[in-house]
């Protein structure tokens, strides 16, 4: 979809996108900006997260998402700089390659992984909702995945755990805070053509094609497809959606068996 022909749906809406520096969070970015929102990008990365800013016309704000202070201080820059946060797109995320089955993977990777995943989704929230029961609305998307919903032989098991927990939390928050205007929704993308794919396929072409195989479309998700459903979560269009687990995911969960 060309900008020209993207909605403005989100004018004068501030959002903020953790994790902007690349692939979904990138494009999110991208295409709340062209919705109209004034874009605040968080990234550990500062090369990436700048570009971001300068591709968005939008501000960069250096954010470890796992420090408190550091998510606190995200949430406080974006009201600070432009009066609201009414979207936040907590999407930083990491699939480490010693994250594996669950007889080789180490305690460490386990709880940095459920670090970065989860516990980061939980301090965005923490520091976004009380913005937002200000205003009296809001829009709060977390990127689960599509194996929340499903399991998979060739594990990830601190991933999948901790995007498990993405979904769980991203659902009870959507309940509790539905009255006061805001609504939180956990995005489950299936497998996209991200750096962090492309990565799996060059180190384990065998792995990533055994993923891709169970894609019924029969190829992965670009970017800017995940992004066109933050985009619609984001505005009033999804005015009546919460608490939901929004699979974006070509069919992967739906399929027993897939098209030969």
């Amino acid at each position: 979809m060309t900008e020209a022909a993207v909605c403005r749906r989100l004018v004068g809406r501030v959002a903020v996108v953790t994790g902007a520096g690349s692939g979904i969070g990138l494009a999110a970015a991208r295409r709340l900006a062209a919705e109209g929102a004034h874009v605040v990008c968080a990234d550990v990365d500062p090369v990436g997260g700048k570009a971001a800013a300068e591709q968005t016309g939008g501000l960069f704000v250096p954010v470890d998402v796992t420090d408190s202070d550091q998510v606190e201080a995200l949430f406080k820059t974006a009201h600070d700089t432009y009066g609201s946060v009414d979207i936040a797109f907590n999407n930083a995320g990491i699939s480490p390659p010693d994250d594996d089955s669950i007889l080789t993977t180490g305690l460490d990777a386990w709880q940095r992984v459920q670090q970065v995943n989860l516990t980061s989704v939980f301090l965005c929230c923490k520091h976004a909702l009380p913005y937002m029961r200000q205003q009296g609305r809001g829009s709060i998307i977390n990127t689960a995945s599509f194996v929340a919903v499903m399991g998979a032989a060739t594990s990830q098991i601190a991933y999948t755990a901790s995007k498990g927990g993405v979904l769980a939390m991203s659902r009870e928050l959507g309940v509790q805070f539905a009255r006061e205007g805001i609504r939180v929704n956990a995005l489950c993308p299936g497998p996209v053509n991200t750096p962090l794919l492309k990565e799996l396929f060059a180190k384990d072409p065998e792995r990533a094609q055994r993923r891709l195989v169970h894609v019924p479309v029969g190829r992965f998700a670009e970017p800017e497809e995940i992004a066109a459903a933050v985009a619609f979560l984001a505005s009033d269009d999804a005015s009546f959606v919460n608490a939901a687990e929004f699979l974006v995911d070509g069919g992967i969960a739906g399929a027993y068996v897939t098209p030969q």
